[in-house]
């Protein structure tokens, strides 16, 4: 099988997953995007998942993800999220070319995005990552400092709040951490009508964050195949 055939049978094996989970929670599929986690795959893998209809890619690290981007400037309707952490002195290059940075969780962060956003003349899209066991040193802010956060990011003027996203950590069920989740999210929408969105669940677990809520699911592995290891 080629690499368009093995991404295309993944692909549709995905979008019956989110389809079959939609179906079972009463949403509309049409409400949860699929975000292809392409982080450490070559730019001839995001065209072919470009081609067959995906338009949200995910990378993690800055280096790799504006090399990538700029490679593949030809596909019009790209659009990049930085999901991974993010060091205040990568906010310049990552707004270059990042449509949307789904990993905010400081202050001082979201305070460098928006200085780097305004010298670039343009407005980011951001979400908050969520610590949901308060552990920070995994990346997150903590459930207690959400507000507190996302009153920074609206207060920028430079920087456009959609929601928030986890991941679930190892030592909690899934299903615990995206009921914590839906509920962060639900607060944040009362104070900030942009943040409607609630981003969660991956390969192993998009059913249960679906059922709980998700508008966006971060996909690598079931559409990829097991992580290739990056270049020394």
């Amino acid at each position: 099988m080629n690499r368009r055939d093995e991404l295309a049978a993944n692909l549709a094996e995905v979008r019956e997953r989110i389809g079959k989970a939609c179906a079972a929670a009463r949403r509309d599929p049409s409400e949860v995007m699929l975000l292809a986690v392409t982080k450490t795959w070559p730019a001839s893998d995001v065209e072919i998942l470009y081609e067959l209809g995906l338009r949200d890619f995910a990378e993690n690290r800055d280096q790799e993800a504006s090399a990538k981007a700029g490679q593949l400037r030809h596909l019009a309707q790209a659009r990049w999220h930085m999901v991974g952490r993010l060091q205040r002195n990568k906010a310049k290059s990552v707004v270059e070319w990042a449509d949307r940075v789904d990993s905010v969780d400081s202050v001082r962060l979201a305070e460098a995005l928006a200085k780097a956003a305004h010298a670039a003349g343009r407005k980011l899209d951001v979400l908050l990552q969520v610590s949901i066991d308060g552990d920070t040193s995994r990346g997150g802010v903590a459930v207690a400092d959400v507000a507190e956060l996302a009153g920074v990011i609206t207060r920028s003027g430079d920087l456009i709040l959609r929601g928030a996203m986890t991941v679930a950590p190892l030592t909690m069920e899934p299903v615990q951490a995206f009921e914590a989740l839906e509920s962060v999210v639900s607060g944040l929408r009362d104070d900030h009508p942009t943040a409607v969105e609630l981003s969660a669940g991956m390969s192993s677990d998009l059913e249960d964050a679906i059922s709980h809520g998700s508008t966006c699911v971060r996909v690598g592995t079931a559409l990829l195949g097991s992580r290739r290891l990056t270049s020394p």
